[in-house]
């Protein structure tokens, strides 16, 4: 078994005994805080499916296409994401229905209900050469080819059919639609987009 699913298994053990160990209550809690940026959801838990503790999992978008060589998922509870072992996964179009380690009845199995999963990002598919994910380009710089840097991004939102940059421009927000001709090019090692506006969107 690889040394960090191992690491995940003492993690989630000591989890599930918090309420009598506070030190491995802090282990986690640190585990998270250092590992949090480095996973993206990738659906969320329906309803438990059948008697014997699977559940039925709704994927979002870009979940990976092929879920066999996921070994280890995290639910966010209380805020914080849990690490779960898969027993077996299987995949029906936007549909997945897991059986976890540890949870083996329909009541355990309605108890992980309604909750996000996580995964690190090192699963999710590639992005097409000028594509991006929207937790990819956060605190990335904005550079306009005549105005010069305007600032960071903040987020991307949806805003009906529009993709949106949300960034920061000295004191307010400026809204970069994502599909058309604003952006020129995207550099992901040096964290920069390159924009051309045309003259007065600032000012909007």
């Amino acid at each position: 078994m690889k040394p960090q699913l191992l690491r995940l298994r003492k993690l989630r053990l000591n989890y599930q005994k918090t309420t009598l160990n506070a030190n491995a209550d802090y282990a986690l809690a640190f585990f998270i805080i250092m590992e949090l940026d480095a996973c993206y959801k990738m659906g969320w838990i329906v309803k438990p499916h059948g008697l014997k503790g699977e559940v039925t999992i709704m994927l979002e978008d870009d979940a990976p296409a092929d879920l066999s060589s996921i070994e280890s998922v995290f639910l966010e509870q209380n805020s914080r994401l849990v690490p779960y072992f898969i027993e077996a996964i299987s995949a029906q179009d936007r549909k997945a229905f897991i059986k976890f380690e540890d949870v083996d009845t329909s009541e355990q199995a309605k108890k992980i209900s309604k909750q996000s999963i996580y995964i690190s990002k090192s699963h999710r598919p590639k992005a097409d050469r000028g594509e991006f994910y929207d937790d990819e380009v956060v605190g990335f710089e904005v550079h306009d080819e005549v105005n010069g840097l305007l600032g960071e991004v903040r987020e991307v939102m949806q805003a009906g059919p529009n993709r949106l940059l949300v960034v920061q421009h000295v004191d307010k927000e400026v809204l970069i639609p994502v599909n058309g001709p604003f952006i020129t090019s995207i550099n992901k090692v040096k964290k920069s987009i390159i924009v051309d506006l045309p003259e007065g969107f600032l000012e909007l």
